[in-house]
């Protein structure tokens, strides 16, 4: 998600003037990633950048910004996250400032792309100088030839591949931040809008995600939602599988046992979900795979049931969405890793269900 733009956006329309803090650059140990955000206004702090003193000392230095009267100011901090900084990470961070009087010029050429939905690379360039200099470019231009050097447009490219930022040094003076600016691939399909679907929609709503939330009973799904949740109310939950991309996540939770049933066997049919979990004791997931192997459905694997990282034993929605979320992560991080192929050798078991 990029909230940030929609509050940019909002700042803007009101007529304040804001700085965007950016992570420029990691090295080492820190609290967050390249690419995190906040917006600081005369009035509000909106997103984080992580670390406690880190992000204090970056609030105080965007306020004396916002103080002085020139318009469109940028320059790049670098934060050593040691005792003078109040902090124990031992990393080094570069923050990027962006003073922004009622939204810079390429914010309008960010907002006309993101909002047709384009996938979006946003470059800034750094230069021993001093000189900062930002541009947005679609994944077309990226990919027209002889626009970027090389180093660049493959740096661009697998940006857009992995959606994460990144910082690339071109030269003993010069460097380039790459951030991709696009939708969201982590789908996750929920179905079931009861006391533990609502808990476990509300969590995950939070994640940088999309969600599709169905249900079969009227009135039950409610209203005003995060932007990224879409609700879905049908008499037929199964079929609403096939409208989920490949990869995708899949919660049942219904109130019904065989609705539960219906939709396992819709997602298993696939046999393309990152994660098909189903709520229930083992116990349930005994008889929903004795019935599956009795109608040949294949991929009874894909299965996770019960759901829930281990060691978590209560059963309130809450602590049943906070251990859900916490195994999809993994998951994700697991398949995340799988396709990197392990670069850092490391394996990551996900516990079996049988």
């Amino acid at each position: 998600m990029h909230e940030w733009i929609d509050d940019l956006r909002h700042l803007r329309e009101a007529g304040k003037r804001a700085v965007i803090v950016t992570v420029a650059g990691v090295r080492g140990s820190a609290p967050r990633e390249i690419g995190a955000k906040m917006l600081v206004s005369d009035s509000d702090t909106l997103g984080t950048i992580g670390g406690g003193q880190l992000e204090y000392q970056c609030t105080k230095i965007a306020c004396e910004l916002l103080q002085d009267a020139a318009a469109n100011v940028r320059l790049l901090r670098r934060f050593p996250l040691g005792a003078n900084c109040g902090q124990c990470c031992g990393g080094v961070v570069d923050v990027l400032f962006e003073e922004c009087a009622h939204g810079p010029g390429w914010f309008d050429d960010l907002l006309r792309g993101f909002d047709s939905g384009q996938e979006l690379l946003m470059l800034t360039r750094f230069a021993s100088s001093g000189d900062i200099c930002k541009e947005i470019v679609s994944a077309d231009q990226l990919h027209a030839t002889g626009k970027f050097d090389f180093a660049v447009t493959e740096a661009g490219r697998e940006a857009l591949d992995d959606g994460n930022a990144r910082h690339l040094k071109l030269t003993a003076k010069s460097s380039v931040l790459l951030e991709p600016i696009m939708a969201s691939r982590f789908d996750i399909a929920v179905f079931g809008a009861g006391h533990v679907g609502t808990a476990t929609v509300a969590m995950l709503a939070t994640l940088d995600c999309n969600i599709r939330w169905v249900d079969s009973r009227r009135k039950v799904l409610p209203k005003n939602l995060p932007a990224n949740v879409q609700t879905i109310r049908t008499d037929t939950p199964e079929r609403e599988v096939a409208a989920m991309p490949a990869n995708a996540f899949y919660l049942i939770m219904t109130h019904s046992h065989p609705m539960d049933y219906e939709i396992c066997c819709e997602v298993l049919k696939r046999g393309d979900a990152t994660y098909c979990g189903l709520i229930g004791s083992k116990s349930k997931q005994r008889r929903f795979t004795k019935r599956l192997r009795a109608g040949e459905i294949g991929n009874i694997e894909q299965l996770t049931c019960p759901i829930g990282v281990g060691g978590i034993s209560g059963k309130k929605p809450a602590e049943i969405a906070i251990s859900v979320a916490a195994e999809i992560l993994q998951v994700r991080e697991a398949a995340s890793q799988s396709a990197a192929g392990s670069p850092d050798g490391n394996v990551f078991h996900i516990k079996s269900r049988y």
